[in-house]
């Protein structure tokens, strides 16, 4: 039985039925006088809760997935071969349905836990769209971590078949997992809704977990003879993707997303590594990785520990170091949410070249349900940053035109300027407007066939 499974939770439940009714059927044996019989009692009352402690805890993570199997609840990862290299394939031949096959570093995975995610794409893949489930392989760091990658329909249409794709990676937050991601936070269901319409250009969408140790938190750090997160999400990730499907290779066409500390690891990893991801949204994150009992010691002793610890000190780096040439989006709740102000304050800390906006709702909690709600203008915003199409092959290399050699609207085919959105965002650098006021945010209408908004 799998932990995440159904009838683990059945059992445990039935196994918790039948303490109780033993412990209420021999509690008249218990209840005489002596000290064997009181230490059955205390025996019987401790079991029984044991047990039904047991089930709970089964049962909230069949529903939330913290962890996906017994290995992991008992900290054994998984971990690559070595000698892994890149298959350097694009979904074409030696692929399975798009992604490459054993020995690559984007790998066919289980779908037990994608066959439980509501709302996902049915129908032809051209029409719809469809859900991968995966391993992502990592080659330097040797990680292997679960993910699912949302391909939209476009990327199976004949007219797109030459187009690299931009990608937004997502992340969960602590212990999380990808199901959170696409049952809770909705990710692929509110981006294929999103670019059905045409207010959200054809993107790839990447659900992963930061926690590639779990159970322990390694907060996108490279822990000093530890877990690598950092170079995993960083380098790992993106060279695994750009080997398995055709996404874009400029930095331009990727940007990292996440809620609570994947937020915050999405904010590490833009102003950290601007090369990789330029754009970055954060809902409900924090602005500093520090050590608590589920990370440990992330920036181990001796020499270089203060360096290391002011390097994922973000308000430390707006102060003391030059501002990246990155544009970010922080969300956080007035009321409800403790962040506040600490959100307000990274803010007025952006300073030029650094872009920085803001959803900032009257009312929220750190939840799924302010997330959800938080998600599509957060996905609008990103997919005007992001750069569509990237050609696979140069222009003079190929035969005849396709779609992407259609003259488009405006100056510049990749990032041409388009009908004004409104939307909530917040002062800072060069984010424009004050915080909480609501400000006028080009939506980019480069990708060919794009709906009205």
């Amino acid at each position: 039985m799998g932990l995440t499974s159904e009838t683990t939770v059945y059992v445990m439940a039935a196994l918790a039925a039948v303490c109780v009714a033993l412990l209420v059927w021999r509690w008249p044996r218990f209840a005489r006088q002596g000290l064997p019989q009181v230490l059955g009692r205390l025996a019987a009352l401790g079991a029984t809760q044991v047990v039904i402690l047991a089930a709970f805890a089964c049962w909230l993570n069949s529903s939330y997935q913290f962890f996906g199997s017994w290995s992991e609840l008992l900290g054994r990862v998984e971990t690559a071969p070595v000698g892994v290299t890149p298959a350097g394939n694009h979904g074409g031949a030696g692929s399975v349905d798009g992604v490459a096959a054993q020995g690559a570093l984007v790998q066919p995975a289980s779908d037990e836990q994608l066959g439980r995610v509501s709302g996902l794409p049915t129908g032809p893949a051209a029409v719809t769209g469809r859900v991968e489930s995966v391993k992502v392989v990592g080659r330097r760091t040797g990680v292997v971590d679960p993910a699912f990658v949302y391909l939209p329909p476009q990327y199976f249409q004949k007219a797109y078949r030459r187009q690299r794709f931009p990608v937004i990676v997502a992340l969960s937050g602590y212990p999380g997992s990808i199901f959170n991601l696409a049952q809770h936070l909705r990710v692929p269901q509110t981006a294929g809704a999103l670019q059905k319409s045409g207010r959200m250009q054809p993107t790839v969408m990447v659900m992963i977990r930061p926690t590639i140790a779990p159970p322990r938190d390694t907060e996108c750090v490279d822990v000093p003879g530890g877990p690598q997160t950092e170079t995993f999400l960083a380098k790992d990730l993106p060279d695994a993707l750009k080997s398995a499907y055709r996404v874009g290779h400029d930095a331009s066409a990727w940007g990292v997303m996440g809620y609570s500390s994947g937020g915050s690891c999405a904010l590490q990893l833009a102003m950290r590594d601007p090369h990789v991801y330029p754009t970055a949204a954060a809902l409900s994150p924090d602005y500093k990785v520090k050590d608590d009992p589920t990370t440990g010691n992330l920036f181990g002793s001796g020499p270089g520990r203060t360096e290391r610890i002011n390097g994922h000190d973000l308000m430390w780096r707006l102060a003391h170091l030059p501002a990246p040439e990155v544009s970010v989006l922080v969300a956080e709740s007035r009321h409800g949410e403790r962040g506040y102000p600490r959100t307000q304050a990274f803010i007025r800390a952006v300073k030029a070249p650094m872009r920085v906006v803001s959803i900032l709702p009257e009312h929220g909690s750190h939840n799924f349900p302010t997330w959800v709600q938080e998600m599509p203008p957060a996905l609008r915003w990103m997919s005007g940053q992001l750069t569509f199409p990237q050609d696979v092959v140069p222009r003079h290399h190929r035969k005849g035109p396709t779609a992407a050699d259609q003259p488009r609207p405006g100056p510049d085919p990749l990032r041409a300027d388009g009908p004004e959105q409104p939307f909530v965002g917040g002062g800072g650098g060069g984010g424009g407007g004050s915080p909480g006021t609501v400000v006028s945010m080009k939506a980019a209408v480069a990708w060919p066939g794009r709906r009205g908004p």
